[in-house]
């Protein structure tokens, strides 16, 4: 019996190599007659099992002794039978024990035997040296000494084959082996990435099965509302999840209990609670997990909430933010008072202006660099099951706005691996494919609405409003910072927020049309009559699509841009690991030059001579990471390879603002500042982001953390893992490299450490 994918030889239960019964032969397709052996049909059944997903080797056990059962009462009298009629009796002995999609699956296994040999196999993709070390520290499955299993190729069809399985439930097992290979294809080629999180879980035996990275979970004014939402976290941190919460509905401190004034500890303590509590969890024996904290703009706490991370190191697994809604933002441009409002009774409990309220938002994340803003209308804007509940929480970096118990599913596309040459002569003479754009959009959806039906979730509610109600998906992009930079357009520029524009119009377009698609033949999901969607011929198969994620470490290994985020710096340094330290401690320095630029540069340099050196380029960008105040170059290569100090903060606010009016969803991305940028540039900053119809909004001004986790080129880096940091969170504390800050995300280029892990 043919297998389908490629896999070490099943050790099957038994190793029963006599016939059965001895004097029994099959007849195959091809007319040969050989003895029976029933080893080879627990080897399939095993097979079957592992490809369904749906038992594990061990669990085959008990399917083979009832099909043993059933091989013996049926074939006892007999002395020759066909390969047909042995699945026919197999399959129903599969199905009898409950396991009716490896029962279908099977029956189906036979189909391509006798067909012309398949040539395919699997690829490895092509990859710098930063993306192998970060695939083989962060992705690949290992040992039990740490040492990697599989290579590249082999963790990226694990993956594609793993997630194609859900196929099974709507075809045969010819489309589970077409879509595996469609899916690898496109990733091998660094077309899309899925999230680093399904990266490592998806067919991992040694992980979770949870696909999903981040949650949200909702919380209610008792204490066992309280620590039941607690320990339902605690399991999605197990599970090496992220969740974000909304502390509104718990009464302001002071208030009454039981009738018994000023006992009310008030959401900040319980947000202390929380942090202390999750921050014992550590994901893969190394790191916290990731949390977002909302408090609305009309709680009484609110300024208490607002100061909570004046002193460096408090709650450092949270990121925090004010929901605000319209009302609050327009009581603040016309100076009206605003109304802090007991969340119990429902009666205000204080009124102050709403541009002091403001100004307090803005003067600490000036400081500190929270709290950022959600703005509340604009999420429910886009809420498709609005009568499920309302949307006022996020996953911890911001991207996702969910209901409780939803969960975000995500992949990537890269941007800057959809480009074609126009002209030949020119460094910047590229163009967006749009036909292949389109493809890898359409695979993507697929993808991750199979990831639904792959995933393992932690809790029966998660469950039942992912994969049994919305089935809320989140297709992102990254690589947008180096699509420009192949075109010749500055970040910094209207053509940069036309092309984010015009690339979110398509995909947005496409991924729609896709969605269709797949609802015509899996049906709309489930909540689909209790969504805006209801009564019209828009019948998609997910109530949401896209989203734009952090993509710090995926896009490390897809060696682009991070999500739509300018380049930070055209040069980082590397410690890398080498043999001849007895603890494996980084012992030398690799510079790594911007892939896009240091390709523009030779090019440059080779067709024509240059008043400056290739060594006078590396030397200042060594000291500064931009090209600012560095004659020599060509006007229009200082002009198109700015980073993100190089650019103005309306322009950052302006890109998110482009990008998201086509995301249903929400986007990730940090309005950059340079540190002497004024508090009154974050509060314009968070006002232009409201007006322009962003979701929410975070802020980083240089500097502004002792726990800085930017790093600019003077930083000092540890000379070995052993020496500490000059100052806490300037290195990775995993290999000692340097980290940088975007998307709410410090990341590490060497060893793919980062903060959000998404």
């Amino acid at each position: 019996m043919q297998l389908l994918y490629p896999r070490k030889p099943v050790q099957p239960f038994g190793f029963r190599k006599q016939p059965f019964p001895k004097s029994l032969q099959v007849r195959k397709k091809d007319g040969r007659i050989e003895p029976f052996l029933l080893s080879k049909i627990e080897a399939s059944v095993v097979a079957a099992g592992s490809d369904t997903g749906e038992y594990s080797e061990a669990g085959a056990q008990g399917i083979i002794d009832g099909v043993i059962n059933v091989l013996r009462s049926d074939l006892r009298d007999r002395r020759l039978v066909t390969v047909l009629e042995i699945r026919n009796l197999v399959e129903p002995a599969i199905a009898k024990a409950g396991y009716f999609a490896t029962a279908k699956y099977y029956i189906l296994y036979g189909t391509h035997k006798g067909q012309r040999k398949d040539t395919w196999q699997i690829r490895e993709p092509v990859l710098a040296d930063h993306s192998l070390a970060v695939v083989t520290k962060r992705y690949v499955r290992t040992d039990m000494k740490g040492r990697p299993v599989e290579s590249a190729g082999q963790m990226l069809w694990r993956v594609a084959r793993s997630i194609a399985k859900a196929e099974i439930a709507w075809g045969d097992e010819r489309d589970v082996e077409r879509t595996a290979r469609e899916f690898f294809d496109r990733m091998v080629n660094f077309r899309f990435i899925c999230s680093g999180k399904a990266m490592f879980e998806a067919g991992n035996d040694g992980g979770t099965g949870q696909l999903s990275a981040c949650f949200v979970l909702g919380i209610e004014d008792s204490i066992a509302a309280i620590f039941k939402t607690l320990g339902e976290a605690a399991l999605v941190h197990k599970n090496n999840g992220g969740t974000g919460f909304n502390f509104s509905k718990i009464r302001p401190r002071g208030d009454k209990v039981k009738n018994v004034p000023g006992a009310a500890s008030g959401p900040v303590d319980f947000l202390q609670a929380y942090s202390a509590a999750l921050s014992k969890i550590l994901q893969g024996a190394k790191r916290q997990g990731g949390n977002m904290a909302i408090l609305n703009a009309d709680h009484p706490d609110l300024l208490e909430f607002v100061k909570i991370k004046a002193t460096d190191g408090n709650i450092k697994n949270f990121n925090i933010s004010v929901g605000a809604p319209d009302a609050f933002m327009e009581a603040v441009v016309k100076g009206k008072p605003w109304n802090l409002t007991n969340p119990r009774t429902g009666e205000v409990q204080k009124t102050m202006k709403a541009s002091e309220l403001f100004w307090a938002i803005v003067e600490f994340a000036h400081k500190t660099g929270d709290p950022g803003m959600i703005f509340l209308d604009r999420l429910e804007q886009d809420n498709p099951t609005p009568t499920l509940g309302k949307l006022d929480a996020t996953n911890p970096c911001g991207e996702q706005p969910l209901l409780p118990f939803e969960s975000c599913n995500l992949s990537s596309i890269v941007l800057s691996s959809h480009l074609r040459r126009k002209k030949a002569d020119d460094p910047f003479g590229w163009e967006v494919d749009w036909d292949e754009l389109g493809r890898t959009v359409r695979t993507v959806i697929r993808f991750l609405d199979d990831m639904i039906e792959a995933n393992t979730y932690v809790l029966p509610e998660i469950e039942r409003i992912v994969r049994f109600g919305n089935r809320k998906i989140g297709l992102g992009v990254m690589g947008f910072a180096h699509l420009l930079y192949r075109m010749g357009i500055p970040y910094n520029s209207s053509l940069a927020v036309q092309m984010a524009d015009h690339l979110g119009k398509f995909i947005q377009k496409e991924a729609e049309a896709a969605s269709l698609e797949l609802a015509k033949k899996r049906g709309v999901f489930p909540n689909f009559d209790m969504s805006f969607y209801s009564g019209t011929s828009e019948r998609y198969r997910n109530a949401t699509m896209l989203t734009i994620a952090p993509t710090g470490t995926i896009s490390l290994f897809a060696n682009c841009s991070s999500g739509i985020e300018p380049v930070f710096s055209l040069l980082t340094t590397r410690r890398t690991f080498y043999e001849d330290d007895r603890k494996n401690r980084p012992t030398k320095s690799l510079t790594i030059v911007d892939p896009v630029f240091s390709e523009v540069l030779e090019a440059q340099i080779a067709s024509r001579p240059l008043s400056v050196t290739r060594e006078d380029v590396f030397k200042h960008l060594s000291k500064f990471g931009h090209l600012l105040g560095l004659r020599g170059l060509p006007k229009r290569m200082r002009d198109v390879f700015v980073t993100t100090h190089d650019i103005d903060w309306p322009w950052h606010v302006k890109i998110q603002a482009a990008w998201q009016k086509h995301c249903d969803n929400s986007v990730s991305k940090t309005i950059n500042f340079r540190q002497g940028a004024s508090a009154r540039d974050v509060r314009e900053a968070y006002l232009l982001a409201w007006r322009l119809g962003c979701k929410g909004i975070t802020i980083y001004r240089d500097g502004s953390k002792t726990d800085q986790v930017l790093n600019l080129a003077e930083a000092k880096v540890p000379r070995s893992m052993g020496e500490k940091a000059s100052r806490e969170g300037t290195a990775c504390p995993e290999c000692g490299s340097e980290l940088t800050y975007s998307e709410g995300c410090a990341t590490c280029a060497n060893c793919g450490y980062s903060y959000c892990k998404v």
